[in-house]
């Protein structure tokens, strides 16, 4: 790791390349307009949509706030990416969160987000969707059976994961040609659920009485609402996945604004046709009562077609866990070129040009999250961890606003906007917490102290194992990784 004069970044000092970098060995601009429009529709359309209209129902306890809350959900999710853009204009570089809060508020800041991101958010995100892909491929071998085999489950998810490793290693641009082929099958599924829906409706068939009562027992506690949000934002997670690959996206300035404006509206509107059609189709109490609403919906719509439900949610979890990885070992590449993480996940493969440690890092922490992996814990857990990262992110660019208000700008936001959407961010970690206190939560904040003890140890004060050293040059030269210089 680097000595601390070289990890103070600055926003003054963001565009620098690390001198010890290997000249010319950089990451390709191989994303182009609507690759990148792909890469974050493919990240937000994952199991959400399939199985969280449940969770969001149960936590509004009407149809009507439901709905009013997917909607919001999609705001949010549009003011955060416009907020990331104006980030991404003062600091081109990948890394997303880490690499704004270090430019902007420091190596401690940043060393957090980064030790929170890739030893539990990325890794447990990739094991939360990987699972959910296991389910709905392995339910047409086990018709009729209430709960899969939890080994083979696991043991599933444990090869879509490493499938995926070896699929990004080999070749970003493969990477993200599966990125386009599953976006394109996720669109098509969820078209499907809202041309069913409206075909029922036009017969006449429809649940429509559900609009007679739509808010009838809307809750009306804080932390009940801030849950619900949870599971609603669990679905539009990804809105910034792009940001973590700003050093390999073609004409960022203007490209990235333009992908944010088309893939988020589209995805909320599906999103948002989508929740009326299972409403059309099911009861509220139907929908409640099933983990898999979407099949559900099938079964009763499709009939003899009905497996192609779980077909297209097995392609939409498979396409998600790939864009998790395209932007996750991102965020590990660039802390390890700061000195936040051992140097060698900076490295990339010389013929390949993948950040091949990063990406093998995160696989091994994500199959040690498969083994205990819970869906439902794991989402509550990763929307507060998200939500603290979003706050502490919009804040820099708030900061930076009176701090840097001469810095020129290629792109800027209405200060209103980072402002609701740091009282947004506020609302979704204290509320929860105020008014239904769990035991993850807990977790989350001794896990955050843990990261000040590791920090002080491994990085201010250099406490580093002599034999790790020795340890990265021969995996350099196993795995035939080399030094990099940044993309600007």
């Amino acid at each position: 790791m680097e000595s601390r004069k070289e990890r103070s970044g600055s926003l003054g000092v963001a565009g620098q390349e690390l001198s010890s970098g290997a000249p010319g060995l950089m990451l390709r601009r191989e994303i182009g307009l609507w690759s990148a429009v792909s890469l974050i529709a493919g990240c937000m359309i994952g199991s959400g949509i399939f199985m969280s209209p449940q969770g969001v129902l149960v936590y509004m306890g009407s149809p009507g706030a439901s709905l009013v809350v997917w909607a919001l959900c999609g705001l949010v999710a549009m003011l955060g990416a416009l907020c990331y853009a104006e980030l991404s204009a003062l600091v081109p570089e990948s890394g997303g969160e880490y690499a704004y809060i270090l430019r902007t508020f420091g190596s401690l800041p940043a060393f957090l987000v980064i030790y929170i991101f890739t030893l539990v958010g990325r890794p447990a995100t990739i094991a939360a969707i990987s699972l959910s892909f296991a389910e709905y491929a392995l339910a047409p071998f086990y018709p009729g059976c209430p709960s899969l085999p939890q080994a083979v489950v696991k043991s599933v998810a444990a090869s879509c994961i490493l499938l995926l490793m070896l699929v990004n290693i080999w070749s970003s641009r493969l990477a993200t040609m599966l990125m386009n082929v599953c976006t394109v099958a996720k669109v098509f599924s969820l078209l499907i659920i809202v041309v069913g829906g409206a075909v029922v409706l036009v017969q006449g068939h429809g649940r429509t009485e559900f609009l007679l009562s739509a808010f009838h027992n809307t809750t009306q506690q804080a932390g009940r609402i801030g849950m619900a949000f949870y599971q609603g934002l669990w679905s539009f997670d990804g809105w910034n996945s792009i940001n973590y690959m700003m050093e390999e996206l073609k004409n960022p300035k203007q490209n990235l604004v333009w992908a944010l404006m088309i893939a988020i509206p589209l995805v909320t509107s599906l999103y948002v046709l989508v929740n009326i059609s299972y409403l059309l189709v099911l009861s509220p109490s139907e929908i409640l009562s099933s983990d898999a609403t979407a099949v559900r919906w099938g079964n009763q719509i499709l009939g003899s077609w009905a497996w192609l439900v779980p077909l297209a949610v097995a392609l939409s979890t498979f396409g998600s866990v790939n864009g998790v990885f395209l932007g996750g070992s991102r965020v590990c590449y660039a802390a390890a070129r700061e000195g936040h993480m051992p140097r060698f996940l900076s490295m990339i493969h010389v013929h390949h040009l993948t950040p091949a440690p990063a990406l093998m890092f995160t696989t091994a922490m994500a199959l040690v999250l498969v083994i205990p992996g819970n869906f439902s814990i794991i989402v509550n857990l990763l929307s507060f961890l998200s939500w603290i990262t979003y706050g502490a992110t919009i804040s820099c660019l708030l900061y930076l606003r009176i701090k840097t208000k001469n810095l020129p700008r290629t792109y800027k936001v209405p200060t209103f906007i980072p402002v609701v959407m740091l009282l947004a961010s506020l609302y979704l970690v204290l509320a929860p917490i105020i008014d239904n206190p769990q035991m993850e939560f807990l977790y989350v904040f001794l896990f955050l102290l843990s990261g000040f003890l590791v920090y002080f140890l491994f990085i201010y004060f250099q406490c580093q194992p002599k034999c790790l050293q020795m340890a990265t040059f021969h995996l350099q030269l196993l795995l035939e990784v080399a030094p990099t210089t940044k993309n600007h």
